[in-house]
């Protein structure tokens, strides 16, 4: 079994490869339920990154993946009711 060092060197060398920086279109069509779960998983994993690999991830990956979860939110007319949500449940 790999240490979780080796883990980042795997997996920074995998995204290291040719097309890996290219742009891409995806088409997203889902319910809107499961953007919002999608979105929490995303923030859940962004703030808890003891995972070998999402250790290895720099802030300006996390900020795209941010971005990303928050355009899917804004698309979805879903980012005021995100907003009150995190506010419920808020510790």
């Amino acid at each position: 079994m790999l240490s979780a060092k080796d883990v980042v060197v795997v997996f920074e060398t995998l995204l290291a490869s040719p097309g890996m920086g290219d742009s891409v279109k995806v088409s997203v069509n889902q319910p809107r339920k499961l953007i919002l779960l999608l979105v929490k998983v995303i923030d859940s994993g962004l703030k808890n990154r003891e995972d070998g690999l999402l250790a290895g991830m720099d802030e300006g990956t996390a900020d795209a993946i941010k971005s990303i979860a928050d355009e899917l939110l804004k698309k979805a007319g879903l980012t005021e009711l995100n907003e009150k949500i995190s506010l419920l449940t808020q510790k």
